[in-house]
């Protein structure tokens, strides 16, 4: 059985390679999919241009949302999910540097599974996304 990928949409490139460091120190089963930003997120999970392949580009069990993102928000992206009844079950876990309330609200709002502030050492990068493997990635 093919490992269903977490797919990462994120547009820092240093976040990006904190996070595929981390991913291979706690050995993650799932492979990483990254995408820049909001509008990759959206052609992806609806299958559009390259994305139509569901063999090498299959629906992901889990997405990592950035908020702060350019061309279209991590909010925006999550209206988008959240509106389509295909996506309903689709698990996302907002992934921030914004601790601001109204940012953690709005995104509760949306129905998230959970918001993690982005950790700073990597050594909270290790801990975080061990904490993702145990609790939303393994046996799923």
């Amino acid at each position: 059985m093919t490992v269903p990928p977490v797919l990462y949409v994120e547009d820092d490139s240093n976040d990006v390679l904190l996070m595929r460091q981390a991913w291979e120190r706690v050995e993650v089963h799932n492979p990483l999919r990254v995408l820049s930003d909001g509008e990759e997120a959206i052609a992806y999970l609806s299958g559009e241009g390259e994305s139509a392949d569901r063999v090498d580009r299959p629906l992901p069990c889990l997405v990592l949302l950035d908020l702060k993102m350019p061309k279209m928000t991590g909010l925006d992206v999550l209206r988008w999910i959240r509106s389509r009844p295909q996506h309903l079950a689709l698990r996302v876990i907002v992934f921030s540097s914004s601790k601001q309330p109204k940012d953690i609200n709005a995104a509760h709002s949306l129905r998230i599974d959970a918001y993690f502030v982005k950790p700073g050492p990597f050594s909270e990068w290790v801990a975080m996304v061990d904490n993702l493997n145990v609790y939303w990635l393994k046996g799923r």
